[in-house]
């Protein structure tokens, strides 16, 4: 996967039929619904059918199952995801035939032509914050489009078409893709070493974001409290930005105090504006709240208005999600797979569990690690986190688009958990976690499984293993 180079966004209405290949993928979906409800002719391949994909056939897509050159036939634009390779017969003949072919990021940036575009960028906390900012600004009536990284709770969707001014897009940095977006106001809750298969070094993430501050139109939203994001802020100015900044940090703009738990949520103050009450839990959560305060001051919300909005989001999908609960144990999914996103929700659940269970319950951790490149860079990191839990279990690595890697496993990371050998298990056989969790965990628990791949899946079986010890 290269890293994108910057282009000028096309807008929608110039893209004429468009095409998705990997149409039934959430980012890709979310688009061509956009596009189907402003009436623009599209089809789309998908390697197998899904609910998604009729879901899309009833808005009006002429949507294939398999790949083949003949189902590029009356089209002027062809959109690629990421996972599509070079071999692919739809993309053979689209290129054949002289067609414009763009990545998903350049039609997301297609979408955003012409409305007031908020991008939300960052390590962390990205899909949180922009669709906070999606539920807030639609209980306050206004009625945003949106397009982020996860489905909404509130409308089981993770994109649509809004009859507002404004479009909330989530700024993917994994493949530089976000360079592809020109958005009047842009957020950076974090700037952090990820993806480095990609960038290969540090200093590439950081310079990624500088090259995205640099396309922001008016107003850019940065965490005071992060390095990496503060350091935007000078260069931003220079260049005659409005910069706001927000969190604890003594001299932010928006500055945080009182973050205390409350039941599943938390409550914090905005010094100068007031209280605010969350219904997701954590100090990071209280953050990405305020930077969504942040953008809301931009566009005019009042403050109370909009902190009533915020307290009708109730989280997006494999963000703390919870999946059921038996035998007196809870069990929630995150899609937490870097170690700092593993430390805020493990510190998050651990807030959960002393509101609702006291000192008595515990927290335990079901982690599969994301790639083998990310396991290998971050593997020490890994283990510090997972000691944030009273017990870890870690399965083996789901390796996405990459090939194994010698000495590269889960049982890398569950070796370097600094907790006491009892409670710390490599289990690599993920058919047996379900029952190994349950023997585990007791009356006032949390189960937490994180990770991007699908151990998503185990949540609703560890909770009927639960159920039947």
């Amino acid at each position: 996967m290269s890293l994108v180079k910057p282009v000028a966004p096309v807008a929608a209405g110039e893209l004429g039929r468009v095409h998705f290949i990997g149409i039934g993928g959430a980012g890709m979906s979310g688009i061509a619904r956009i596009l189907l409800k402003r009436g623009v002719k599209v089809s789309g391949s998908d390697a197998r059918g899904s609910a998604m994909v009729n879901e899309l056939r009833e808005l009006g897509a002429l949507v294939h199952v398999g790949h083949a050159a003949s189902h590029i036939k009356n089209v002027d634009t062809v959109v690629v995801s990421t996972a599509i390779r070079d071999s692919n017969p739809e993309l053979g003949e689209a290129l054949r035939q002289g067609l414009r072919v763009i990545p998903r990021a350049a039609a997301l940036a297609a979408v955003m032509v012409g409305r007031s575009g908020i991008a939300i960028a960052g390590t962390h906390g990205k899909t949180t914050t922009s669709s906070m900012l999606t539920v807030a600004l639609q209980k306050c009536g206004r009625d945003p489009s949106y397009c982020v990284g996860g489905q909404l709770v509130t409308t089981g969707l993770g994109a649509d078409e809004g009859a507002g001014e404004v479009f909330v897009a989530e700024a993917d940095e994994s493949d530089g893709s976000f360079l592809m977006l020109a958005p009047e106001i842009a957020v950076v809750t974090n700037v952090e070493a990820d993806h480095l298969d990609n960038y290969g070094d540090p200093q590439a993430v950081y310079d990624g974001f500088a090259r995205f501050a640099e396309r922001v139109g008016s107003t850019l939203v940065l965490c005071a409290d992060d390095p990496g994001s503060a350091v935007l802020a000078a260069p931003a100015r220079a260049r005659g930005l409005r910069v706001r900044t927000y969190g604890e940090s003594e001299g932010a703009d928006l500055r945080v105090s009182g973050i205390e738990p409350d039941g599943f949520g938390v409550a914090f103050h905005v010094e100068g504006k007031g209280e605010v009450r969350l219904s997701v839990p954590g100090r990071h959560n209280a953050l990405n709240a305020t930077a969504a305060l942040a953008v809301a001051e931009e566009l005019g919300v009042p403050f109370d208005e909009f902190r009533d909005g915020l307290a009708a989001f109730t989280g997006a999908k494999r963000r703390f999600e919870a999946k059921g609960e038996a035998a007196g144990v809870a069990v929630f999914d995150s899609y937490a797979h870097h170690p700092t996103e593993l430390a805020a929700d493990l510190r998050a659940a651990r807030d959960v569990v002393a509101s609702f269970s006291g000192p008595s319950g515990r927290v335990i951790a079901v982690f599969q690690p994301h790639l083998y490149s990310r396991t290998r860079f971050f593997a020490d990191e890994f283990g510090a986190a997972l000691a944030l839990a009273d017990e870890a279990v870690v399965l083996d690595v789901y390796g996405a688009r990459e090939d194994p890697e010698p000495g590269v496993s889960g049982a890398l990371v569950a070796g370097k958990v600094p907790l006491p050998a009892e409670r710390v298990a490599y289990a690599p056989e993920r058919g047996a976690v379900p029952a190994l969790v349950a023997g585990r965990a007791r009356p006032g628990d949390i189960v937490l499984t994180m990770g991007a791949g699908d151990v998503t899946e185990l949540g609703p079986l560890i909770v009927a293993a639960l159920a039947a010890r």
